[in-house]
């Protein structure tokens, strides 16, 4: 397993981190997975053995019991601290009253300690915002957050599913405040969902954040379990739970380039499609899932397979955005190439 850096820190994380939402199965996150106390320390501990440093999960996922069965995972493992990148998102609901959920300084300070709590560590090494909260200015957003930071609680921040103005106006007035900045951004980023490539990675090519793709298989229809009209096993989760979105007409396409490839090669279409996700030169660590050690193995043989120029040709063909306004007129603008030698 190779590391890298996130983005222009020292901090180094594994290139498959792994993903915690299917950890508990409480409330809404019953049709995601309901993994218990001995099937979380399983998965946990042969993803550590694997070389995998970095580990993914959010309050909100199972209401908490995301967080807690991960942190007595870890306890139990007894792995060194400083072996371990925990990353975990604020947000989300944690309760009926009116405050408890959203990206308000009071709601950050209050939710950083029970994160803390819950995950049973003295730090968390990574505090992403979850989302958009319409209803707190980013700028009170980007001072608590920076206020954890300086409480010693949280060493680094980073977001997720933000658009890119506002992911560059909180950069922004960090840096014009002395803040602490987002070193990393946690996107939808597969196959069937390149849209970050329109505005959100030039933003972090710019900007010097890392990418965190989650949902790299699109929530299972690139598992080679699903067809084209998003038929799959009984009891999958897509079955109960049809998110990301994807694009009907692009999927068919895909699918079939995906199984030419795997065929050709011999490998898992799973697998394929991870390759592909890792191979993009501005990922830095793509968040995996997995409900079993055999999804898992198979997803951490991803990082040993580098695909022939040809089988990334035939997948991004596959997967192309059609062009879209301003993009097509900058190419337009640009196709001269004034700085080519």
């Amino acid at each position: 397993m190779r590391h890298r850096p996130l983005a222009n820190t020292g901090l180094y994380v594994s290139e498959l981190g792994l993903g915690t939402m299917t950890f508990g199965g409480k409330g809404f996150w019953e049709v995601v997975g309901k993994q218990g106390a001995r099937e979380v320390e399983g998965l946990v501990g042969a993803s550590l053995d694997a070389g995998v440093n970095f580990i993914d999960t959010a309050d909100v996922y199972s209401e908490g019991e995301s967080e807690r069965l991960l942190g007595q995972a870890l306890a139990t493992l007894g792995r060194p601290r400083e072996s371990l990148v925990v990353a975990t998102k604020v947000r989300g609901r944690m309760g009926p009253g009116v405050n408890q959920v959203g990206l308000s300084r009071g709601h950050i300070l209050a939710s950083v300690d029970a994160s803390l709590k819950r995950l049973g560590l003295d730090h968390i090494d990574l505090y992403q915002i979850h989302g958009v909260d319409r209803a707190t200015p980013i700028e009170e957003t980007v001072r608590a957050l920076d206020d954890v930071v300086r409480a010693g609680k949280v060493r680094y921040v980073g977001f997720s599913n933000l658009p890119a103005w506002l992911a560059m106006k909180a950069l922004g007035y960090a840096d014009a405040n002395g803040y602490a900045r987002f070193v990393s951004a946690q996107m939808y980023d597969s196959l069937v969902g390149r849209d970050i490539e329109r505005e959100v990675v030039p933003l972090l090519l710019d900007q010097g954040v890392g990418l965190l793709p989650w949902s790299p298989l699109a929530g299972g229809l690139l598992s080679g379990k699903f067809d084209a009209n998003k038929k799959g096993p009984e009891g999958a989760r897509r079955a109960s739970f049809d998110f990301p979105p994807v694009d009907g007409e692009r999927l068919p396409r895909v699918l079939t380039a995906l199984r030419s490839v795997a065929d050709s090669t011999g490998l898992s279409v799973a697998r394929i499609a991870l390759a592909w996700v890792l191979s993009r030169p501005f990922v830095t660590s793509v968040i995996i899932g997995a409900k079993n050690r055999d999804q898992l193995q198979d997803n951490l043989a991803a990082t040993e397979v580098k695909l022939a120029a040809e089988h990334l040709s035939a997948l991004d063909a596959a997967s192309a955005l059609p062009p879209e306004y301003p993009g097509w007129m900058v190419e337009f603008q640009n196709r001269d190439d004034r700085g080519a030698s």
